[in-house]
């Protein structure tokens, strides 16, 4: 075959595919239009989430677009995204900010289907006022506790789950914290309290992303005595004001006998006890008894005695104790300072102070030469006030009390249910109403055991 043939062979096909390449082609389908929704709430509560549904639609058909993502944001937040489901909805659980934003949904598109954007919608993030309410009993009686209940609503009615912080006035003090709880998915809280005072309370409900804060109204909570407190002549004189001991610890009397502790034989020193005197630190001993006050409540106070007298002189304290019989104060008479009158401990401010006590290394009141039976820690002035001394100089610590008398805590006989208590654990109402305060238990024998 000549070369020429050859040529015009091959030519004339590439010619021809060259000529049918020129020829167009049909047309690429454009992006079928489509149409966003956006459904949102109008309001909601701040911070708590909220559902908004986005739907996509193809625009000819109105039918739904599946399998595309579309992305929900709001003004100045993060952009959260989702696949649409077959019916062309995508929803989004968002947390609304306070107050008033704007939110929309778009879709970017793909080779199918154009891009849309909703219309925005603006949904307002609510916070609602709150009430806190603390309820309670408006009495309780002295070492029993009582239930406080807290109930916290909004003022749309919902609960409010959050801290609340409880706080009390104790007597004439300072408010403080008592402590925190949280109230319930129902806004409810409950604890246990016992004051053994008067008291005040109440709640402080912190603010949270939809709610307010709030605070209760004052709870106030009268601490009662358990038992009567006791009845005082109106013309009596009072006993001069000294501060109430610490409350009772234990149960009943609960008496607790010890050597004298270190803390207490330097307080006593160079006032109830001092270089000289009759009995030293081994001989005697620390009693912690509880009793009743005038005012109905238990108190724990201390004497210091002999040891040949401690436990007899507890279990006298005991049935006193029992048998409710008040006492107004029971503190160490070295309390009271030193009186250079007696040589010892200020027996004359303890009695004024209507203080029970035994042990103070002194003089007989108004007769300096004469050694007390309280030198040697054998005998117990029990209501000094309300139970006067005839002394040589005249009655002390008042002269009213000394023609008078108490079933409860002042007598004038032998037979008054104190002076029987007494005598019954071996004392002696030695001088009778010459110095009635005074019980004598020198002329007995040890016996019991209290020791502790």
């Amino acid at each position: 075959m000549h070369f020429p043939t050859l040529v015009r062979r091959l030519v004339l096909p590439l010619a021809v595919a060259a000529a049918l390449a020129a020829l167009p082609g049909p047309a690429m389908a454009a992006p079928a239009p489509t149409t966003l929704t956006l459904t949102a709430p109008a309001s909601g509560k701040a911070g708590v989430l909220a559902t908004f549904t986005a739907t996509l639609t193809n625009q000819a058909g109105a039918t739904p677009v599946a399998g595309a993502t579309v992305t929900l944001q709001r003004t100045g937040g993060a952009p959260a995204t989702g696949i649409t489901a077959d019916d062309g909805t995508v929803s989004f659980n968002a947390s609304l900010p306070a107050g008033t934003t704007t939110w929309r949904a778009s879709y970017a598109g793909d080779a199918s289907f154009a891009p849309a954007t909703s219309e925005t919608r603006s949904v307002v993030g609510l916070r609602f006022a709150s009430t806190v309410q603390l309820t309670g009993p408006r009495r309780l009686v002295d070492e029993h506790s009582a239930t406080l209940s807290i109930l916290w609503k909004a003022s749309d009615g919902s609960p409010v789950s959050g801290i609340v912080t409880v706080q009390r006035r104790l007597g004439a003090g300072r408010w403080t914290v008592a402590r925190k709880v949280r109230t319930s998915s129902a806004g409810r809280a409950a604890f246990l309290v016992a004051p053994r005072v008067d008291s005040q309370w109440r709640a402080v409900g912190a603010a949270g992303t939809w709610w307010l804060a709030s605070a209760s109204s004052i709870l106030p909570i009268d601490n009662v005595p358990q038992v009567a407190p006791a009845s005082y002549p109106k013309a009596a004189p009072r006993p001069v004001g000294t501060r109430a001991q610490s409350r009772a610890t234990g149960v009943g009397a609960n008496p607790v006998i010890t050597t004298i502790p270190t803390a207490v034989w330097r307080s006593m020193t160079g006032r109830t006890w001092h270089a000289g005197c009759p009995v030293g630190r081994s001989g005697l001993r620390l009693l912690r008894i509880n009793y009743w006050g005038f005012d109905g409540y238990r108190y724990r106070g201390e004497m210091v005695l002999s040891s040949a007298i401690a436990r007899r002189a507890a279990a006298a304290l005991r049935d006193m104790y029992d048998g409710r019989f008040p006492i107004r104060r029971m503190y160490r008479v070295d309390r009271f300072g030193w009186s250079k009158r007696v040589h010892g401990a200020n027996d004359y401010a303890s009695m004024r102070a209507d203080n029970t006590s035994a042990f103070n290394c002194r003089s007989v009141v108004n007769k300096p030469s004469v050694l007390s039976p309280h030198a040697r820690g054998r005998a117990v002035d029990v209501n000094t006030w309300e139970n006067p001394y005839r002394s040589a100089t005249g009655l002390v610590p008042n002269t009213w009390w000394a023609s008078h008398s108490n079933p409860r805590y002042a007598w004038r006989s032998s037979s008054h249910p104190v002076v029987k208590i007494w005598r019954s654990h071996g004392f002696r109402w030695t001088y009778g109403n010459v110095d009635s305060q005074h019980l004598d238990g020198r002329h007995q024998p040890l016996s019991g055991s209290f020791l502790g």
